[in-house]
């Protein structure tokens, strides 16, 4: 069965990690697998796929809005059985083309997110509707994934598929952490991690914010990159903090870099899933994150919540876990509770989706 994966780019997220994770076990699964970017901006991610994997790796462009990928998508359309596309604008572009094409190739999307602005308003909300109806399938990352978008969008409740992200518990358990010292940190400093992209839907302000409230031993390090890098630094700078934050960009050893810090916090203002909330619990490291929904549903009864944007709750639970007992307690149940989201089954869930679908083309 021939199968391509749609995405916008490789750059840094949830869904771009997930890709790169998943899609060398669906060449195993016996499925020929190839993945198609509107942007193919040459990303660590990128290189780290092309180097662990065969997969044949095509782009539209440069860019991710030009409306002419529309008309540059009809030929995938005929070469395909099925076609996987992730995120926004890729999801409009591949509908649209289908559309144009009348092609019949069987077409799946998966929600990232619990946030789509567009279904909040009533200009865009019916085509929503119908870019939406175009796709047989769609595979939400989460449960609170699938309600919000079941009663924004209504639809049979068959057509929504809760596929729980996954992570590589074997890679995570065979990293190794770095030597602080190499970063200039010592034993005394208390290291706090947060992995994620500098876009809105993110909420690195608040961790720097709580800097404030906690004693200078703590130590902020950011990995990661987006439109808001910069305006996250000037806020560092601003608030006096700046020397205890470091922004360490993309990195491909992000295990080692979890592994080296004694917290991990993920602050988002919505999530569909938290992806690296999983892998840090999985890293052995306390994991604290915002009590939102997709986020909440993966961390809660392995590791710790707090009010989203609510500083003061941020760093009372930073300073909870400077009791060593507390601090293994919650280590420990962070360790089980990533072990329901193994990768492995993530892949064999889509597989099985793939071969029920084939069977009906």
């Amino acid at each position: 069965m021939k199968v391509l994966h749609v995405i916008n780019s490789l750059h840094t997220g949830g869904a771009e990690k997930l890709i790169i994770s998943i899609l060398p076990s669906l060449v195993q699964g016996k499925f020929q697998v190839d993945l198609l970017l509107l942007n193919g901006e040459r990303t660590p991610f990128f290189e780290e796929l092309q180097k662990k994997s065969n997969i044949r790796i095509e782009f539209l462009g440069k860019s991710f809005y030009n409306p002419f990928y529309i008309f540059k998508l009809i030929p995938y359309l005929k070469r395909y059985e099925l076609i996987h596309v992730h995120l926004f604008p890729s999801m409009y572009f591949v509908a649209l083309a289908k559309l144009l094409s009348f092609s019949k190739t069987t077409l799946i999307f998966t929600e990232h997110s619990t946030s789509n602005r567009r279904l909040q308003s009533w200009v865009f909300r019916p085509l929503e509707r119908v870019i939406y109806s175009m796709y047989t399938a769609i595979i939400c990352i989460s449960e609170s994934v699938k309600i919000t978008l079941q009663n924004k969008m209504g639809a049979a409740d068959s057509k929504y598929k809760v596929i729980n992200n996954g992570i590589q518990i074997g890679c995570i358990n065979e990293a190794v952490a770095h030597d602080r010292s190499l970063f200039g940190f010592g034993n005394q400093d208390k290291l706090m991690c947060m992995v994620a992209a500098f876009r809105q839907e993110k909420d690195q302000d608040t961790v720097v914010r709580s800097l404030q409230l906690l004693p200078q031993q703590f130590k902020l390090l950011f990995i990661g990159e987006g439109e808001r890098f910069e305006a996250v630094k000037q806020l560092a700078i601003a608030l006096g903090v700046s020397e205890r934050v470091t922004f360490l960009g993309i990195r491909t050893d992000i295990y080692s870099l979890i592994k080296m810090c004694d917290i991990a916090i993920l602050s988002s203002h919505w999530e569909g899933f938290g992806l690296a909330a999983a892998e840090a619990m999985a890293c052995g490291i306390p994991t604290i994150a915002s009590n939102v929904n997709g986020l909440a549903q993966v961390v809660s009864g392995g590791g710790l919540l707090f009010e989203k944007g609510n500083i003061a709750e941020l760093a009372e639970q930073i300073l909870s876990l400077d009791d060593p007992i507390f601090y293994c307690n919650i280590r420990e149940k962070g360790l089980q509770r990533s072990q329901n989201y193994d990768l492995e089954t993530t892949v064999h869930q889509l597989i099985n989706l793939y071969n029920t679908l084939k069977y009906k083309l």
